[in-house]
């Protein structure tokens, strides 16, 4: 049943003249006074708080407003998906420190120290989104992890879903910038601790032809030239690779495209003008891996696939914050910058290749 307080929000967006109960579920009939963007904005931070959600509808030529009972999140899938990443990472792991995991499956556990590693680099990456958002009253749902269990990484990574507008330019820019950052300060610990562990000792068989070869940022030679001088890839532990993978996945998303984290940086920054921004850079990753495949002979094909997906997220403008008008100040405005450079610091034209 609906309370004084909640038609008095339903009122200023939505001119009701007929009002209903269904089996539960409150249903107002009107005319809208404001865009369905702006509607669903307004009545989602009335609502939320209450469990409750507000969906526009047309029921036999009429506009109707429905209020029900939002879906409760079955956290039971976070877990899931987190131990099945556990799994596969821990697979892929065995694998790095040299297990053959077919003839020997015991010694799978030997990959564990890879997956504690590398599920820290990427959970820590959204948990800085996740509590971020909670702190700007969004509403997002824990990390649900990929598992992948195929080598070199085991896990396609991990998101967490955003349920709510976004109630200022500050507020995107926090929650954009708060996963990057996080993950890179856990990136860096776990390369540190990897480059100070001694690699494991790898007999190759026969025959085998085929390996992964990897390309080192910048941020991770000037950790290794610190902390372990002179040390080469061939020569690292998994966990360092770990710490790798945190600087990849920090170097991607801060491209600033549509709804990477990149993106939701620069809208904040820069506003409206951040979507003319977001239709440049992915043509120009595809030029790029263009002519590193097919001029240079490189195995750029990553870059043409990062650039079409990029494109495919840029195609529409970058939804607007609540309050759209306040900036977000020089201080954070520092911050970005410092962000992106970073990412430069993160980039390598090859990372993996075969």
């Amino acid at each position: 049943m609906l309370e004084p307080a909640d038609l008095e929000a339903i009122s200023k967006v939505f001119l009701y003249y007929e009002a209903r109960e269904e089996g539960g579920i409150d249903i107002l009939y009107g005319e809208p006074l404001a865009d369905p963007n702006t509607i669903y904005a307004t009545l989602y931070q009335h609502f939320s708080k209450r469990k409750k959600e507000a969906v526009l509808e047309r029921r036999l030529g009429e506009t109707v407003l429905v209020v029900k009972n939002s879906k409760a999140e079955n956290i039971w899938v976070n877990v899931a998906l987190a131990l099945a990443t556990v799994a596969t990472t821990t697979f892929t792991g065995a694998i790095l420190y040299g297990v053959d995991v077919f003839s020997d499956p015991l010694s799978i556990y030997k990959g564990l120290p890879f997956a504690i590693a590398i599920m820290a680099v990427l959970g820590s990456h959204e948990l800085g989104h996740y509590f971020i958002s909670k702190k700007n009253g969004i509403d997002a749902t824990l990390p649900y992890f990929i598992p992948f269990p195929i080598p070199p990484i085991g896990t396609m990574g991990a998101i967490i879903r955003q349920k709510g507008p976004v109630p200022s330019r500050k507020a995107l820019f926090d929650v954009g910038i708060s996963g990057p950052l996080v993950g890179l300060v856990v990136a860096i610990i776990i390369t540190i601790i990897g480059l100070m562990l001694p690699a494991p000792t790898i007999t190759a068989e026969p025959g085998d032809a085929s390996y992964f070869q990897l390309q080192t940022p910048i941020l991770f030679d000037l950790l290794a030239g610190l902390v372990r001088p002179g040390v080469t890839l061939e020569s690292i532990n998994p966990i360092a690779f770990a710490g790798w993978v945190g600087m990849l996945v920090t170097m991607l998303n801060m491209i600033p495209v549509g709804q990477l984290d990149g993106g939701h940086v620069a809208r904040a920054i820069l506003g409206p003008w951040s979507d003319r921004l977001s239709r440049i850079i992915p043509l120009a990753i595809v030029a790029f891996g263009l002519y590193t495949t097919f001029i240079m002979g490189a195995q750029g094909q990553m870059w043409i696939f990062w650039g079409l997906l990029t494109w495919l997220m840029s195609g529409s403008e970058h939804p607007k914050p609540l309050e759209d008008t306040t900036r977000i100040g020089l201080p954070r405005a520092v911050l970005g910058v410092i962000g992106f450079a970073l990412t430069v610091l993160c980039f390598t034209p090859f990372p993996i290749s075969m």
